[in-house]
């Protein structure tokens, strides 16, 4: 089966499953499905922006997951509002690497983000 979505999206959906498996255990066919499709990548060529996309994602996980879970009930809006930002810079900084990841692979699609 041949992954049908640019490289920089398998590489993300991969490292987001790791987490996603890291913390809850529940999707390991989902993670083995990404593996096999990661085997056909030079995974040593892009190992430092897998590391780097799989801590973003844990550091989204845990500010998603606190929403997720009404952890901050009672949390003043401007705290909410700080989460969100903070959100939305680590996911400016995920589309940098998802295209260096396309950069280096020679992956002809590209993230473009209009929010920076």
């Amino acid at each position: 089966m041949k992954f049908e979505f640019p490289l920089m999206e398998l590489v993300d959906r991969y490292t987001i499953a790791q987490v996603k498996y890291d913390q809850t255990g529940a999707n390991l066919e989902e993670l083995l499905f990404y593996e096999l499709q990661m085997a056909h990548v030079d995974k040593i060529l892009i190992w430092d922006e897998l590391q780097a996309l799989k801590i973003l994602h844990s550091k989204i996980w845990s500010l998603e997951d606190d929403f997720k879970k009404c952890r901050i009930d009672g949390t003043d809006l401007s705290e909410i509002g700080r989460r969100a930002l903070e959100i939305r810079d680590y996911n400016n900084v995920r589309a940098q690497l998802k295209n260096t990841v396309a950069e280096k692979l020679n992956d002809p699609v590209r993230e473009i983000k209009t929010n920076v």
